[in-house]
């Protein structure tokens, strides 16, 4: 029987390989394969050298940005011509062709600008003050502008040899609420004069109130009014009043109030603070005054005949050419020329009414014609027997002269706020009452600080 050989002695590496697991084994089998792959790829100056670029974010801090010299990238603006106006000021006597020739225009020009666009007949309604600003380039006109005031303009463009463009330039003012009150003493010009209110305020503030109260004869020393109204600026200079918000006249202890209101159909009206309408039947006086020659006296001495004579109705002052109106909506009746009352209108209203306006210098209605409260019927003269300009007017009811400042009462109410919109009226006048009365509390205040 023979001997089994005798084992082979296994290697101390062999032994350590045994003791791994498999799945170890193979890994690491492939990493060495793959690092000799590496070792035996071409070295680093065998390949050719590929630029690519890629773009990176990088966080730069403040005080590193100071450091860095600033770099500003060159900056490509358009160069607008500088354009040169000529400006011309309307003054009295001016007509399109004086204008174009101060300018360096000829009529020739003035022709083809007029031709140009429809819109040029604009410009045959100015008046002294208004501004022209001509555009001119190798004597021609290559645009005008037409400054109707400092609100708006009205801008045309050459566009081709003969044409322009239209374009109408509009700027909108600053509005702030403002503040007057005054006890009148001299006369209601006077008192508003002294707080700063210029006529056509007072005028405006008089026209609210002159379905209720008669400027001429009903104002008394001791009367006085409170008024909150608008005030329009442009470039922080002031530009003239806007509307009147809400007023107070005090008339013979008879307190009058109005505020204004635009309905939900966008009409503009001023009403009492209970919704009643300012606008009655018939005004109070049938023109703007500043004086009352004589009041209505039936036993009146005639200034011409120097004999009683009855005079029936209101001579109200004024000078030749004032416009007097129609005192209420109606038709007329007569409109025609005597001895005694020269030219004359006769207008037949409603409820048996009549009122008559005497010595007219011009009648501007025909007989027939229908004519609305306020709507001009003549300008005031002195025809007929007269011994100077004024109007002459007669209230008549039922045929019967009567003093129209006391007959108010008789006629028709003024209209009210329709009941479905007196929640809206409330919301948009009280805020402006309120305003007006807190006004009036502060300036007491002021004048008992200062006594």
């Amino acid at each position: 029987m023979m001997e089994p050989p005798e084992k082979q002695k296994k290697s101390p590496i062999m032994e350590l390989l045994q003791r791994f697991p498999k799945r170890h084994l193979v890994t690491t089998a492939v990493l060495v394969i793959a690092l000799v792959g590496m070792l035996l790829l071409p070295g680093k100056d065998d390949i050719e050298p590929q630029r690519q670029s890629r773009p990176i974010s990088i966080d730069i801090q403040e005080d590193v940005k100071a450091l860095m010299p600033e770099v500003t990238e060159p900056v490509t603006a358009e160069i607008v011509p500088q354009v040169e106006w000529h400006r011309e000021t309307v003054r009295s006597g001016d007509n399109l062709s004086l204008i174009f020739q101060r300018a360096g225009l000829t009529d020739r020009d003035l022709l083809e600008f007029m031709k140009g666009h429809n819109e040029s007949k604009k410009l045959k309604r100015i008046h002294p003050g208004h501004e022209l600003e001509f555009h001119i380039e190798d004597k021609q006109l290559l645009a005008l502008r037409y400054r109707e005031n400092r609100l708006n303009s009205h801008l045309f463009n050459r566009t081709a040899k003969r044409t322009f463009e239209y374009e109408k330039e509009t700027r909108q003012p600053d509005v702030q609420s403002a503040y007057r009150e005054a006890v009148i003493h001299d006369s209601l010009f006077l008192a508003g004069q002294k707080v700063q209110m210029d006529a056509d305020l007072i005028m405006e503030l008089a026209n609210i109130f002159g379905w209720d109260i008669d400027f001429g004869l009903d104002i008394r020393k001791g009367d006085h009014f409170k008024v909150l109204f608008e005030e329009r600026f442009l470039d922080g200079e002031k530009i003239g009043n806007g509307n009147i918000l809400a007023a107070e006249f005090t008339n013979q202890k008879t307190t009058f109030r109005a505020v204004r209101y635009e309905d939900n159909k966008g009409n503009t009206h001023y009403y009492t603070p209970e919704g009643k309408s300012m606008r009655k039947a018939f005004l109070r006086a049938p023109l703007d005054f500043r004086r009352i020659s004589s009041n209505f006296n039936p036993r009146r001495i005639h200034p011409k005949f120097k004999t009683v004579r009855p005079h029936r109705g209101t001579d109200y002052a004024a000078s030749r050419g004032t416009p007097v109106w129609a005192s209420g909506d109606g038709k007329v009746i007569t409109s025609s020329y005597t001895k005694a009352n020269g030219n004359y209108v006769v207008i037949q209203h409603g409820n048996n009414v009549q009122t008559k306006y005497l010595h007219l210098h011009k009648r501007k209605v025909k007989t027939g014609q229908r004519v609305r409260q306020k709507q001009l019927i003549g300008t005031v003269g002195s025809t007929g027997y007269s011994t100077g300009p004024h109007l002459h007017y007669e209230f008549l009811l039922n045929g019967v002269h009567r003093n129209p400042r006391t007959i108010l009462q008789k006629l028709p109410k003024a209209k009210s706020i329709a009941k479905a919109e007196t929640e809206r009226f409330r919301a948009a006048t009280q805020p402006l009452l309120e305003a007006m009365e807190q006004q009036h509390q502060q300036r007491l205040l002021a004048r008992a600080g200062t006594e």
